[in-house]
């Protein structure tokens, strides 16, 4: 595996991509020697989060890919410019944005509804044989889109989240934070990271590299 896709969702966990998560995710992929290309879409957020009250912002409007580019110190490119073609693997780190901004899934659970790009990406990937990673809430992409394979997937041990995914026709397993599932009929590998509110750093970053690291194994 020589280079991965990043789709991130914005920035910050409440609105956007979680950043702990999506900075550990590109450390593993650069210590594993994996180069990587960050995207994310390029229009608004679906709404913007005060991150020290918890308080929407009704005023104001945030761009995704603006907000990521914040994570990518301004190395990113539009998700309308993924090609998956050019990658060997793709991993999506967490955060709310995930579930407000790539798909509804934070409002209609199983029932959401997908950015038609990620759909299509998912999909290429997959079809591809190109393993996905998903961390945290991604997973409920994975279960929305690939739900009818009766993949295996983890969101860690939150019941509700859980019994969401597996109205889809997805299988849950329950899953520490420093650990992964590893789907390897679908080449799908899940993490919980911060679905456990507290997890502990070291924790989420031992299961996003052993994410990677089974992601590397898959491709062999």
């Amino acid at each position: 595996m020589n280079k991965v896709a990043v789709i991130l969702s914005g920035c910050g966990y409440l609105d956007g991509a979680e950043i702990r998560e999506s900075v550990l995710t590109l450390l593993a992929l650069d210590t594993a020697g994996i180069e990587y290309a960050i995207f994310a879409p390029d229009r608004n957020q679906f709404h913007v989060v005060n991150h020290k009250t918890g308080a929407v912002n009704d005023i104001e409007s945030r761009n995704v890919l603006h907000e990521a580019s914040r994570i990518a110190r301004g190395k990113i490119s539009a998700l309308e410019q993924l090609q998956p073609s050019q990658f060997d693997g793709l991993v999506i780190p967490g955060g709310f944005g995930v579930a407000k901004n790539l798909s509804t899934f934070a409002f209609n659970g199983a029932s959401a509804d997908i950015d038609p790009k990620v759909i299509s990406i998912l999909k290429e990937f997959k079809s591809n044989q190109k393993p996905i990673g998903a961390i945290c809430i991604s997973p409920s992409l994975l279960a929305l889109t690939f739900g009818e394979l009766q993949p295996k997937l983890t969101i860690g041990t939150h019941a509700a989240t859980a019994a969401e995914i597996e109205k889809t026709g997805s299988t849950h397993q329950c899953c520490e934070v420093k650990d992964c599932v590893v789907d390897a009929e679908n080449l799908l590998v899940t993490t919980p990271a911060y679905m456990a509110d507290d997890a502990q750093l070291s924790e989420v970053f031992q299961g996003i590299s052993k994410l990677v690291k089974a992601m590397v194994d898959l491709k062999k």
